[in-house]
């Protein structure tokens, strides 16, 4: 992206952040004005230029992503920000003002950039704003936004190009010895895109692409197409370039718009479109020549994500009413939510592991190839597995947006099973990434696609999906009447492993809202009911978990001795099973009842192989808290200095996540 003159502003924006003086707050760089003008060019321009001057980093967030149906989710926006910030999900604060404070608590002493695009209102800034007053806050946004705090606050107001400017930037487009050639056609086309920096880059384009024609029959047809309709700047470009693509690039075009998520892949772009990777890519790169495509920023080498940006997505959508009554647009949303659904399942089974669905795995989409994730199933190295693992439960976050609103479009259109389908793969994104608003949301969707079709299997599972986050808030009192929805439908349930597996997991969901409760006794006698229907059945896994959590109710209950003999034949099974998290689980659940039994000496290998595999998955939420039980044990030994050690190292965790 070429990029000319706002001299002007980079100057003033480079003197307040020279005068600014370690005050309270940050400094705000305010960027407004109409779409077009290249704010978020100016915003990451000027990030790139004073990075060196802010050590701690520079991080970025499109509230537009964060958006849905027109409303943004502040709490979401800073969960991604102190994600981006290196905490853990698993340490994220559950309520908005709790990640306010971490926030604030991170931001403290740093010395950061933060680049906000897409701002509507001041209000919508303002949590975002790091504690610190050695930080810089970059904010782009159409109109200026009165209500930021007075004083920390630089309005920087973009005017369109004046003409010399307009002139260079459209040479740098276009590098044509026709311009230089005929300045006066120059200057008609910088006078046809009103100082537009998007405009002037699809016209630019468009006079590149027909290198053959001479630039007064251009012109001609451009000012014809602007008389023609009525239109001018560059709405009247974008139609002139979108009528010059191909039949593929402009299908692919009026497509977009239906793209789930605020960005999409060459590959979902191909599942969206249905005529194979080589159509697609052809299209694509068609729309990135025509100036109709954009990069997300700072994503091109990375992973090669893409976005309709919203002037441009608009002007496809009012593109695709015009062929409306072709159909094409609902055969093709129907044919990616099936994409997604599929390639949702295979990240669920890679991440996760195969374990009980209720759902049949999705069939590959004609034209939509899958997504290159490997089964980690099928290899043996340990860390091949694990890396494979990893990469699927990466593509469920990355593309958790894409499938929470795969889910609603799915339930409006009364597509249930894809609807129930999706939410099972949302589950293992939310058992990573606990705290998260909009997944309850998800799951309501799910129950009520469930119980639209009639499936009781599928009603159990959602319901039982949907108490989890709902007891994770705090709302018992809701989660135990979803409970007891999905337990007054096991009598319908039949007899073979799948629901007996299913009636066994609701029982064991009961007994995890009991134990949030603090009512260890039910809990107790579900998870007991629970291991029974899983030893009916032989399910191996499902027994060693059942007598797992049976051990964790023992403890708490004040038996010790029936805690140590539960826990012990867990963690054997775990080990013989493979099952490494487990492993890990059991044994360091093993670990602090033998502590408090006074039997140290076995307690410290199983804290031991705990922290080790704590630290093989980064899990800084797992390492504070076995170095916290393993500073207890070290100062039962009498270790005064251990104990210390480890006491230091979880609090270095909690602060880096800001916890302190």
């Amino acid at each position: 992206m070429h990029f000319v003159n706002r001299d002007e502003e980079r100057e003033r924006a480079f003197r307040a952040v020279a005068q600014w003086r370690g005050r309270s707050r940050p400094l705000v760089l305010s960027l407004s004005g109409p779409g077009g003008l290249g704010k978020t060019e100016l915003a990451f321009l000027i990030a790139r230029t004073l990075r060196d001057r802010f050590p701690d980093g520079v991080f970025s967030v499109d509230l537009d992503d964060y958006r849905v149906g027109g409303e943004l989710d502040p709490g979401e926006v800073l969960a991604q920000l102190l994600e981006s910030l290196g905490v853990e999900p698993e340490l994220l604060a559950r309520r908005f003002k709790a990640r306010c404070r971490q926030y604030w608590e991170k931001t403290a002493d740093g010395k950061l950039i933060v680049v906000v695009d897409n701002a509507r209102y001041a209000s919508e800034v303002v949590p975002l704003l790091p504690a610190s007053g050695d930080s810089v806050v970059i904010v782009a946004s159409h109109g200026p936004l009165y209500d930021l705090e007075d004083g920390a606050a630089v309005d920087l107001v973009l005017p369109p190009l004046e003409d010399p400017a307009a002139t260079e930037l459209l040479e740098l487009i276009v590098r044509d010895h026709r311009l230089a050639a005929d300045p006066e056609a120059a200057r008609t086309v910088v006078r046809l895109c009103h100082g537009l920096p998007a405009a002037l880059h699809v016209a630019g384009r468009w006079v590149r692409a027909h290198r053959l024609r001479p630039l007064p029959r251009l012109i001609a047809e451009l000012r014809a197409t602007l008389d023609e309709q009525g239109v001018s700047g560059v709405e009247g470009i974008w139609d002139t370039a979108y009528r010059g693509l191909s039949s593929a690039a402009a299908s692919l075009y009026r497509l977009l718009p239906d793209h789930p998520g605020p960005t999409f892949t060459g590959e979902s772009a191909t599942a969206l479109l249905g005529r194979g990777p080589e159509t697609c890519q052809d299209a694509l790169e068609e729309l990135d020549r025509a100036g109709l495509l954009e990069w997300s920023v700072g994503q091109r080498a990375k992973d090669g994500r893409m976005r309709l940006r919203g002037p441009l997505h608009a002007h496809a959508r009012r593109r695709a009413r015009e062929h409306e009554a072709q159909g094409e647009s609902a055969e093709a949303s129907a044919r990616l939510l099936r994409w997604y659904v599929r390639q949702a399942q295979l990240a669920d089974r890679f991440a996760a592991g195969r374990r009980l669905t209720v759902t049949q795995l999705f069939a590959p989409v004609p034209g939509g190839p899958d997504v290159a994730l490997e089964d980690p199933e099928a290899a043996e190295d340990r860390e091949v597995r694990a890396g494979r693992a990893e990469r699927a439960a990466r593509w469920l976050n990355v593309e958790r947006h894409a499938l929470f609103a795969c889910v609603r479009l799915a339930h409006a259109r009364g597509m249930d099973a894809e609807a129930v389908a999706l939410c099972e793969a949302v589950w293992t994104y939310a058992l990573d990434h606990p705290h998260r608003s909009d997944v309850s949301e998800v799951f309501r969707l799910g129950v009520s696609s469930a119980l639209r079709s009639g499936n009781v299997p599928w009603l159990v599972r959602m319901r039982c999906q949907l108490a989890r986050p709902l007891w994770e808030s705090g709302k018992l009192a809701e989660a135990e009447r979803e409970l007891d929805g999905a337990m007054s439908a096991l009598v319908l349930l039949g007899h073979d492993d799948r629901d007996s597996r299913l009636r066994a997991s609701a029982i064991e969901f009961r007994g995890m809202l009991n134990s949030a409760r603090g009512d260890w006794n039910a809990a107790a006698a579900d998870f007991a009911r629970s291991r029974d229907v899983h030893l009916a059945i032989d399910n191996s896994y499902g027994v060693m978990l059942q007598t797992y959590r049976l051990g964790q109710a023992s403890a708490e209950l004040g038996d010790p001795e029936a805690a140590t003999r539960l826990l012990s034949e867990a963690h054997a099974a775990a080990v013989a099973q493979g099952r490494e998290r487990m492993s890990a689980r059991t044994g360091f659940a093993l670990g602090a009842v033998l502590r408090q039994l006074g039997r140290t000496a076995e307690a410290r290998p199983l804290y031991e192989q705990s922290l080790a595999a704590a630290r093989r998955r980064g899990s800084g939420f797992d390492q504070a808290r076995i170095r916290d039980a393993f500073a207890e044990l070290a100062q039962a030994e009498g270790l005064s200095a251990e104990a210390g050690e480890h006491r230091a190292a979880a609090e270095a965790i909690r602060r880096r996540n800001g916890l302190a």
